[in-house]
């Protein structure tokens, strides 16, 4: 294998996370921009996206969070783990929202539901009705994770901070179904701020699709930080997908998506998210203003989707030889986990889980970490015994 961008935790890994998105947030459409009542983020909807993301074989499925018309986050993995069985969920927590201790017992509950299927992905944007210091957001985020770190791996916890102080907690309702550090955090953020909340904190580093070599200094800067810690990370990528039999018909599909839009109205999405005056916003719309004339920044990464979303704005674009191209150069930058999504997202799924899936090894990257045990382990919810 090349050397990748940077030193990650799993250099000699043979196969990939590859993932799925449920659009929980009032995210989904045939055309982008023009609001489609059959694809509302009903439960029924968000469900069925992740049942058929299951049947096709992806490994884990990110359920975002965000105070748009659509699902609880937690309701929702909670609602899918007796009605799924092999793929993981990636829970986006807000880092506050939740008292963390009971954060931290309600992560042990849909972890043990779920039999060790958790990952959590970390975020630190605004709580609703709220403009708050992005410092200040990230230094709660940094105490909300040490104490959850602690409930998972301690008998008590034991924290002096800015927001939180707890002496002598005992973990006991806390204790998740994953063993050796408890569920895997991922994490994007791009301020310094973030870099230095992941590179001490958190296992995989999750980028938005911009040039690769923008992507491998992304790398370089959490490195640093991780370095500093005398950590490593892995290192995810988080992309639209627009997969067909040859290239033309995936770049005609990718015009249809936006052939609806208004431009107005697709900055009136963008502006409601919470996420909307990031950093990492910030980058997509670069990456929008670098693009040629038909929106494509690389010649299969199109940053058509960013007119009318916030956060992740690009997709690949490109037929099933091309996209497997695509995903092996990311693979040798040192990228492991990809979470990939489409529009419509049911349809999007079936295109690339019949595409190029079955052309690609796959992995639970909390099995590849030695994180879910064997069987039920010995802890206060599963076979430990009670007091």
């Amino acid at each position: 294998m090349p050397d990748t961008v940077v030193p990650v935790t799993s250099p000699d890994l043979d196969a990939l996370e590859v993932s799925w998105f449920s659009a929980l947030c009032s995210d989904d459409y045939a055309y982008l921009g023009v609001p489609d009542g059959a694809l509302r983020s009903s439960w029924e909807h968000c469900r069925d996206i992740a049942l058929t993301a299951e049947r096709l074989g992806f490994r884990n499925i990110l359920a975002p969070s965000s105070y748009q018309v659509g699902q609880d986050t937690l309701a929702f993995v909670a609602g899918m783990a007796p009605l799924t069985s092999r793929m993981n969920f990636l829970a986006a927590i807000r880092c506050g929202e939740l008292h963390p201790v009971m954060l931290a017992r309600t992560v042990a509950t849909l972890d043990h539901m779920l039999k060790g299927r958790l990952t959590l992905n970390v975020i630190s944007s605004d709580f609703p009705g709220e403009v708050a210091d992005s410092a200040l957001r990230y230094r709660r985020s940094h105490e909300v994770v040490e104490i959850l770190r602690q409930a998972w791996t301690r008998d008590t916890i034991d924290y002096e901070g800015e927001f939180y102080r707890f002496k002598g907690l005992t973990t006991d309702p806390a204790k998740p179904y994953q063993q050796n550090g408890g569920p895997l955090l991922y994490f994007g953020g791009y301020s310094p701020d973030a870099l230095e909340l992941c590179g001490a904190q958190c296992d995989v580093y999750l980028m938005w699709p911009e040039p690769k070599e923008m992507l491998a200094q992304r790398m370089k800067a959490v490195h640093a930080r991780a370095e500093a810690h005398g950590r490593t990370l892995d290192y995810g990528l988080r992309v639209h997908m627009i997969v067909r039999d040859t290239e033309a018909e995936a770049r005609d599909y990718a015009e249809h998506l936006v052939s609806q839009l208004n431009d107005e109205y697709g900055k009136l999405i963008r502006d409601r998210a919470h996420d909307s005056i990031s950093l990492g916003v910030a980058h997509q719309a670069r990456a929008r203003e670098l693009a040629d004339q038909f929106g494509y920044v690389e010649r299969h990464l199109w940053t058509g989707v960013g007119r009318a979303r916030s956060g992740c704005g690009a997709a690949l674009v490109g037929s099933t030889d091309q996209i497997l191209s695509e995903i092996e150069s990311y693979r040798n930058m040192g990228i492991r986990a990809f979470i990939f999504s489409g529009y419509p997202h049911i349809d999007e799924a079936e295109h690339f889980g019949t595409k190029v899936l079955p052309h690609l090894k796959t992995c639970s990257l909390p099995e590849a970490y030695g994180r879910v045990p064997a069987s039920t382990p010995a802890t206060p919810l599963g076979i430990g015994e009670r007091r």
